[in-house]
């Protein structure tokens, strides 16, 4: 029986070893196929304040292409910017670093390579990226170096605009980011993608399209919110229809809020309430996931990139001042997070820079005179409790001192060392004391983008009166003055505004044009003079003063100067004439006529080129040869 027994085991574990294998087979042929990498979208909203936006509570606007996203995702009810301006609060959402680690504190500073964008980290996950940008302050070319970082596509404006509009010029209508990017997408249909869209709209001015602009009109702030909401329906429609829509993750969220008055703060940037810091946060996630979720936690904008990361499976990057919100998908959690909020943005008119740290039962804000504030009790922010021995204050400022300790910024240089000096410089304004003068300067300077040029004149003669040294507006009625062509007022100013601010090389250099449009080449040599020696690098400050060391009569260093301007752009015809002009000047007329004749070479129909080059041939008695460069120069001005 045993021997049986044997016989019949082994042809049943073969038939039975088959069957499994056939089972697996067939199991495994109608398994679902492995979901591809989601597509990812960035929605950047300008200027937009979360209690502006329908789904956040606000009942005065529409913004139904916000509200439907929120309904397919998860909303953050209490999310937070890390800087109250466009460039720097755009650098914390790409790096998830906060400004004092990534390093772009204004405007016109670079993102450093060294700080991977969110971009950078998805291409090397192999998504194809680009950016749509809807104001040129995010030029990466201008005013927002190395922000293209990562992306293969940078939608950056044109260098030459012909237009005086603001449109197409400063900022771009919400409809054409969106088609732009709709169209990069059609032509790059293969995945995944990663895409940034920046909705500039709700910035100031004010000034939606039709019919937001008949509809909002006592609340225009409020139409091009709604103006900005249509344009993203309009992508959101996109993506349903090209079949984009479900497996991808769409975050919407503001940069930074807009004050509105509160505060007295007009617009933003300088303070750090909540009119300028709470923004909307929306995340879509791929695949249905997490619809209707209402998050009730304080999270914060460096959040994003690792959360993005972790949607596409991406590694962390090395540093990161943001946490994946990925434990809030569920609606399970409830752990805040501190905020850091920061500005610099004051010290650019000489006022104290800020700090802040938000907890969600009050707020801390580092200040000449340091503001807290009990949320719970005072959701406004309208009665500072600030006491020195105030528990939380003193634990805020630890935290503070903590973040500062660990940001290191590429190319951060240390303080300058004052061994010799005993007194302490002054401290500077506290900006709350200041936010009547920034509003006005602020009107002034939209006034001049505008062309407005007596509203603008208007406004900083009133921010004077509040301030006769204000180094800001000295220098931006300088500025209008020169453009107007009144010359002497425009020194004075720029020359007043030099005197309060001497490390400001623009007040310098706009100074020395001035003095030498009014006929004062010794005062342009000084104002320029200064201006190079805090940077040398300005091609149009040595361009002019070459021709002001002209004037003067002091050759050499005319000659000094335009082979200065040649080093820093050596294709220049106006920095080779002058340096003909000025060889001549010193008599070295061969050396002139040689350089003069490539020049007519390379530029045949420029009139001046032969001009000079009639009076170098002159200068060493070559006649004939000069009377026909003579002839030239005619022919070509009678054209």
């Amino acid at each position: 029986m045993l021997c049986y027994a044997d016989g019949l085991v082994k042809p049943l574990l073969v038939v039975v070893g088959l069957f499994l294998c056939v089972t697996a087979c067939v199991a495994g042929s109608s398994m679902p196929a492995k979901q591809p990498a989601p597509d990812i979208f960035l929605i950047t909203i300008d200027t937009l304040r979360a209690d502006h936006v329908q789904c956040y509570g606000y009942t005065n606007g529409s913004t139904p292409a916000l509200d439907a996203l929120a309904k397919d995702g998860v909303r953050f009810t209490n999310a937070f910017t890390s800087s109250p301006i466009t460039n720097t609060s755009h650098a914390s959402i790409l790096t998830g670093l906060l400004p004092g680690s990534h390093g772009v504190t204004d405007f016109a500073i670079p993102l450093a390579s060294t700080h991977p964008t969110v971009a950078a980290l998805l291409r090397a996950r192999g998504y194809r990226t680009a950016a749509f940008i809807g104001a040129v302050i995010l030029d990466s070319k201008t005013l927002a170096p190395g922000f293209d970082h990562g992306f293969d596509f940078y939608d950056n404006f044109p260098e030459h605009s012909s237009t005086k509009s603001r449109w197409g010029r400063l900022e771009r209508r919400g409809m054409d980011v969106v088609a732009h990017a709709e169209d990069w997408l059609n032509k790059h249909p293969a995945g995944p993608h990663f895409v940034w869209v920046h909705l500039y709209d709700p910035h100031d001015p004010y000034e939606p399209p039709a019919p937001y602009a008949q509809t909002y009109k006592d609340h225009l702030y409020d139409g091009e919110i709604a103006y900005a909401d249509s344009a993203l329906a309009h992508f959101i429609a996109y993506l349903k229809t090209t079949g984009r829509y479900r497996n991808s993750a769409i975050v919407a969220v503001g940069d930074h809020g807009e004050g509105l008055g509160e505060h007295h703060e007009d617009t933003h940037g300088i303070f750090l309430y909540d009119s300028t810091t709470h923004v909307p946060l929306i995340v879509k996630l791929p695949r249905d996931g997490a619809p209707g979720t209402v998050v009730t936690a304080q999270v914060r904008t460096v959040d994003i990139v690792p959360t993005l990361l972790d949607i596409a499976g991406a590694a962390a990057p090395d540093k990161s001042d943001g946490e994946s919100l990925q434990v809030y998908f569920s609606g399970k959690s409830d752990l805040d997070r501190p905020a850091f909020g920061e500005t610099d943005y004051p010290l650019r008119f000489g006022w104290a820079p800020l700090r802040s740290v938000r907890n969600h039962n009050y707020k801390f804000i580092e200040a000449p005179r340091p503001e807290l504030y009990d949320l719970q009790r005072d959701a406004l922010e309208s009665s500072n409790q600030y006491q020195p021995d105030d528990a939380r204050a003193q634990k805020s400022r630890a935290m503070l001192e903590e973040v500062k300790a660990r940001e290191t910024p590429a190319g951060a240089s240390k303080p300058e060392t004052r061994p010799n000096v005993s007194a302490s410089p002054p401290p500077l304004p506290d900006p709350k004391d200041k936010i009547e003068e920034q509003n006005l300067l602020h009107a002034a300077m939209m006034a001049s983008e505008d062309d407005r040029s007596a509203d603008a004149r208007k406004a900083l003669e009133k921010a004077l009166t509040l301030d006769p040294k204000s180094p800001t507006a000295l220098r931006q009625l300088g500025e209008l003055e020169l453009q107007m062509g009144d010359y002497a007022p425009a020194a004075q100013h720029l020359k007043s505004a030099m005197a309060v601010r001497p490390d400001d090389a623009a007040a310098a250099f706009y100074a020395g044009q001035a003095l030498e449009k009014a006929h004062d080449p010794a005062g342009a040599r000084d104002a320029l003079e200064a201006s190079l020696k805090l940077l040398p690098g300005q091609f149009p400050a040595r361009l002019l003063l070459g021709h002001v060391y002209l004037d003067l009569k002091d050759q050499k260093a005319a000659e000094d100067q335009f082979e200065a301007a040649l080093l820093l752009q050596s294709d220049s015809v106006e920095a080779q004439l002058g340096l003909a002009k000025a060889q001549m000047a010193n008599g070295n007329f061969a050396e002139a006529a040689q350089s003069l004749e490539a020049l007519s070479k390379a530029h045949a129909k420029n009139p001046e080129v032969f001009s000079l080059l009639a009076a170098a041939y002159y200068g060493m008695g070559k006649s004939a040869e000069a009377q026909r460069a003579e002839a030239k120069a005619k022919a070509l001005h009678g054209k």
